[in-house]
């Protein structure tokens, strides 16, 4: 039985087995299948080629990453920086000296699907964003296959009747002034392939729905390239597999990024391999996707898990990390290092704000030592060793020249603020005692608040953690 070798990779990958028989249901099996796979160089140069700017196989247009925006060095005075929070709301939450969390249960009148293993091959089941006017929409995954959007008061509190839309996976939710985003997986189509080994798994695409104010959808935009003419199982296929598959949103205020993992089909003889990195995808205000915007990738890194993605207003460019096993890094998609980590299946990325002045804090992961880096155009200049013990930490900008950091601790969750400057602590750990969710996001608000969304007291209602203003 052939090896197969993927193109899309710099350094030695594993071949991924993740078909229904037999698949690891996580990052640490597929990354620890590396050490035991032979070198194979020589097709390394295509993924190279592709991310320059070349199509992608049987594509109508180029998709090509633009230059790495950001410069300079963290500080621990410069004035603050724009935070990728929306324009001021009018919730009025009192600022405190030090954290205050706020613990709201939703009723949400349908039911939820549940968290199960929190692996990164399963539903995530709700995520939160921010609306301009402090309030909230939040979305939610049910088990009939159906998305759920609800709008959320300054109270965090349910009004008005949740709309719902086809999806068999949740990934993100987005707000602005007359609207927002939903970001979904949908059934695609694998056709005929054949793989060459394993068994087939369900083939999906991924898609942005736009919502007008109300809730009820605009218009529909897919990010994969499936279609009458294109399956999953046919070369050049870029779509959503079993393989890790989440996926973040991010907005310039006119266009909508999708930043994902997906699932690579190239031919292998009288076969097709199926590989697995990630790729991202700007929709203009209409919906119609931006083909060669300068940020955009058909595929960035590969393997990839954790994408992550933030505009920076600072420098107009929407920038985005990845955690990969191609040289086993926290990187810039394509392969420019941001922290070096090693490949025993521990390795995870957080999430990515704008730091106070100029460039970017990460965290991420390694031994369940939670690490923030610093970094601008090029590696780390900055690294601060937490004493957070954990897979999975949570980052997000906390008001002006401020950023939260959380992770899982016992059965609630623990939180630290930083000065997005500096690096260095603001106060003292505190708790916010909700349920943690490994691949699920605190979202960043005006007024200085942020939010996260977890499991309710039942399968019909999701609590918000709401963490409100500091001084």
């Amino acid at each position: 039985m052939r090896v197969p070798v993927d193109p899309y990779a710099a350094s030695p990958p594993p071949y991924r087995t993740g078909h229904r028989a037999g698949r690891p249901t996580g990052r640490r099996a597929a990354i620890a299948a590396v050490v035991a796979v032979l070198a194979v160089t020589a097709l390394t140069a295509a993924l190279s080629a592709m991310v320059r700017g070349t199509r992608e196989p049987g594509a109508t247009g180029p998709d090509a990453p633009g230059p790495v925006p950001g410069t300079g060095s963290p500080g621990a005075t410069p004035p603050p920086a724009p935070t990728s929070a929306p324009a001021a709301g009018g919730c009025g939450r009192a600022a405190g000296p030090s954290p205050v969390v706020r613990v709201t249960e939703v009723k949400l009148g349908k039911r939820v699907v549940g968290y199960g293993r929190e692996s990164d091959t399963e539903p995530l089941p709700m995520a939160i964003a921010a609306r301009p006017d402090g309030g909230s929409w939040l979305a939610w995954l049910g088990p009939d296959n159906r998305v759920y959007l609800g709008r959320l008061d300054c109270d965090d509190k349910l009004v008005g009747t949740p709309t719902s839309f086809p999806g068999v996976d949740l990934q993100d939710v987005q707000a602005d002034r007359t609207g927002g985003v939903v970001l979904l997986t949908r059934p695609g189509t694998c056709g005929g392939g054949p793989l060459c080994r394993g068994e087939s798994s369900p083939c999906r695409t991924m898609h942005m729905i736009r919502f007008d104010d109300s809730g009820q959808q605009v218009w529909e935009r897919q990010v994969t390239n499936l279609s009458g003419s294109r399956r999953g199982y046919d070369n050049g296929a870029r779509f959503v597999w079993w393989y890790q598959h989440h996926g973040r949103l991010a907005s310039d205020g006119k266009t909508h990024a999708a930043y994902f993992s997906i699932g690579i089909t190239v031919q292998n003889g009288d076969c097709v391999d199926i590989h697995e990195g990630d790729r991202m995808q700007v929709v203009g205000a209409n919906g119609s996707l931006i083909s060669g915007h300068r940020d955009s990738f058909a595929v960035g890194c590969s393997h990839s898990w954790t994408p992550r993605i933030v505009w920076d207003p600072r420098t107009g460019h929407y920038v985005t990390v990845c955690a990969t096993d191609n040289a086993c890094r926290i990187a810039r998609p394509a392969y420019r290092t941001v922290a070096s980590g090693t490949c025993d299946g521990t390795l995870f990325g957080g999430d990515l704000v704008l730091a106070r002045n100029r460039g970017y804090w990460t965290a991420w992961s390694q031994g369940g030592q939670v690490r923030l880096e610093h970094f601008s155009t090029g590696p780390s200049e900055t690294t601060i060793r937490t004493s957070a013990r954990s897979s999975h930490p949570h980052l997000v900008g906390y008001g002006a020249g401020r950023m939260l950091l959380a992770w899982a601790s016992g059965s609630s969750m623990a939180a630290q603020a930083y000065d997005a400057g500096s690096g260095k602590t603001v106060g003292g750990r505190f708790t916010v005692n909700v349920r943690d969710h490994s691949y699920q996001a605190f979202k960043a608000y005006a007024d200085g608040s942020v939010a996260y969304p977890a499991a309710g007291s039942g399968n019909t209602t999701i609590k918000i953690a709401r963490v409100m203003p500091l001084a």
